[in-house]
């Protein structure tokens, strides 16, 4: 039994883009402290094997696979979990894309992909759920910004872009929602392995400049989320609300 502050029992948390990387990893830490957990991403196939995977141990999963960058079908999305599953209690924004080119040859289709992906999808999912959650007077966002939501680096700007704003509409959803018992938060992750990264781990000069650059000196594990994640999903969070919880071994405290 997970310590009462802490303890999920009872709660439906929907984690987006949770088929793999950083989202299965929370979604399984979400449900080893007593959520049941709803799977989402667009491939039915990978959607399938995370439920299959998260049953094996003994949780309560399901499984849900919408697109999160187009706002009529998250609305469906969203009202057949809460008419068919259960009242989500707990939103993970967690679907997200990387392309890396030159800022100046950076491609206008990527760049549109980039923001659907990365921050429209935040705000279609937080708008769909939290109209539900306001209703109840109560429910938990957590959002998925980044490093790169406070820091630059070469060939990555519009991914900055889109994690700059999901930083400032963390706060903005604070501002409108918590008025109705609503928190919303965020977690912004340092350099973690994960497919999304894993041209970077496979260069050996790019994890030699993150180790020396990196107060803690290696790569993070998508598992050492998981305790910010549940302490913002529980009732251990309830007066906070709008912040930014870095999880990145002390890079953005150290030049």
């Amino acid at each position: 039994m997970p310590y009462p502050l802490f303890n999920l029992e009872g709660r439906l948390a929907l984690i987006t883009g949770s088929s793999q990387g950083i989202g299965l990893a929370l979604a399984k830490g979400l449900a080893a402290h007593g959520a049941a957990v709803v799977i989402n991403g667009r491939d039915r196939a990978k959607v399938d094997a995370a439920v299959a995977e998260l049953r094996e141990d003994g949780y309560t999963v399901h499984g849900s696979d919408f697109d999160v960058t187009d706002l009529r079908v998250v609305k469906a999305g969203v009202d057949k979990i809460e008419a068919e599953i259960g009242a989500i209690d707990i939103l993970v924004n967690n679907a997200g894309m990387q392309f890396r080119a030159p800022l100046e040859d950076f491609p206008e289709d990527k760049w549109q992909l980039l923001l659907q992906t990365n921050i429209s999808s935040v705000f279609y999912a937080g708008q769909s759920v939290a109209k539900h959650m306001i209703k109840r007077g109560r429910g938990k966002i957590i959002n998925i910004a980044s490093v790169q939501s406070e820091l630059a680096r070469p060939s990555i700007a519009p991914y900055t872009a889109t994690k700059g704003a999901v930083r400032n509409l963390t706060r903005g959803m604070c501002t409108d929602w918590a008025k109705y018992g609503l928190q919303v938060n965020a977690i912004a992750p340092g350099y973690f392995k994960t497919p999304l990264n894993q041209a970077l781990v496979d260069n050996p000069d790019f994890s030699s400049w993150l180790e020396k650059r990196t107060p803690s000196g290696r790569w993070g594990n998508v598992e050492e989320l998981i305790g910010a994640a549940v302490f913002l999903a529980s009732n251990a969070s309830s007066f906070v609300n709008g912040q930014i919880i870095h999880v990145d071994g002390g890079i953005t405290a150290s030049l």
